[in-house]
């Protein structure tokens, strides 16, 4: 059921225009009003758009100024979407969150990015369409996720939602309110606080071990990171013909992570590059390996499946009980974290004048030792 309500500075009057359609109208004001079309979704909600002056005080011209039936024509296209069918509502942020995920996938991004504001954001947020959307409500919703999550991470979530309007806002014109968000979702302040942790080579082992004693699969995922210094969504890219086991020199064929922008992030994350890594760490991949094809992950989960696109979901609990283990057995509260490999790997070996394969060799013990 569809209709559709005007502003008007004619006089309260009320005329019956189509089934659900009134014309209500406030006295008093000496310029236009604003036909206003009011459309129900289907869901026990409602969206509305102003998309034309009355012709309160001035003629009406078909396009910015319309009559009453112009208007009422004018609502029904609107309502009905220009191609005919019901699709013409305004996309609203749940749209937009759906519309980003299929460019990310189409780009071959993860589409995690889209996904995530989803868990946080409210319902009536989702539905709310993006041309009406106001500084002051994504600005509330924002500060009310402090206390929850790190500052950072806000900062990064409100990103990935502030993406998805503007993605939006490019391809509809109609979407004049990009101050909402680049407003209400601006950074807070002092939360990009570098965190130059440069862990010792015993807190690594430590953490290894207690990754290796929650699961084999784990343990491996994490020695691969500490001993390599990539990030997870690259080891977990990795295939079994990426393993070169030499006797001596075993190294790995890593994927690129495709960072840096760009549309060709496709090409970026086909290409390899070598990444030395220790005989120890190359025997383990070479026995979890066994038996499987050449084009099949090399680092897997307990169940066989992959990691996946995004393995953080995946090992997001194994983490944190290996924090847990890794505090009570070291006795010292730092918080390690599987990017903390990349960041310590790529400062301390810059920082010793080694190489990566040297620096490796230096840090690396069997794990398993430790248990």
């Amino acid at each position: 059921m569809r209709g559709f309500d005007c502003q008007s500075a004619a006089g309260p009057t009320a005329a019956r225009l189509s089934r659900a359609a009134s014309r209500s109208c406030t006295a008093g004001t000496k310029t236009n009003g604003t036909w206003v079309l009011k459309a129900s979704t289907g869901h026990g909600a409602y969206w509305t758009k102003a998309f034309a002056l009355a012709d309160d005080f001035e003629d009406a011209d078909g396009k910015s100024v319309l009559t009453f039936y112009q208007a009422q024509d004018q609502a029904k296209k609107l309502a009905r979407g220009d191609d005919g069918d019901l699709d013409g509502a305004p996309i609203t942020i749940d749209g937009a969150l759906t519309a980003y995920k299929h460019d990310l996938e189409a780009r071959a991004a993860n589409p995690y990015n889209a996904e995530w504001p989803r868990l946080h954001l409210t319902s009536v947020l989702l539905t709310k369409p993006v041309a009406l959307l106001t500084s002051a409500q994504l600005k509330k919703w924002r500060d009310g996720l402090l206390g929850l999550m790190a500052p950072a991470t806000i900062n990064r979530l409100c990103r990935c939602l502030s993406a998805a309007l503007e993605q939006a806002a490019q391809h509809d014109k109609c979407i004049q309110n990009r101050d909402a968000w680049e407003t209400g979702l601006a950074g807070l302040p002092n939360a990009q606080e570098a965190r130059n942790v440069i862990i010792s080579d015993d807190k690594v082992r430590d953490f290894i071990a207690a990754a290796y004693y929650l699961d084999h699969q784990f343990g491996l995922l994490t020695e691969t990171l500490a001993i390599t210094g990539t990030r997870p969504s690259q080891a977990s890219r990795l295939r079994v013909e990426d393993l070169h086991d030499h006797p001596v020199r075993p190294k790995l064929a890593m994927p690129k992570s495709g960072k840096g922008g760009g549309r060709n992030r496709s090409q970026k994350k086909a290409e390899r590059y070598s990444v030395p890594i220790t005989v120890q760490l190359a025997a383990k991949l070479k026995v979890a390996a066994a038996g499987r094809a050449d084009d099949a992950p090399l680092l897997v989960q307990s169940d066989g499946t992959p990691w996946g696109r995004n393995p953080g979901q995946r090992y997001h609990r194994h983490v944190t009980e290996g924090r847990h283990r890794h505090r009570s057995r070291s006795r010292r509260g730092d918080d390690v974290r599987l990017a903390t490999f990349k960041h310590r790997q790529d400062a301390a070996a810059k920082r010793s004048g080694q190489s990566n394969c040297e620096f490796a060799q230096h840090v690396h013990q069997d794990a398993r030792s430790k248990l």
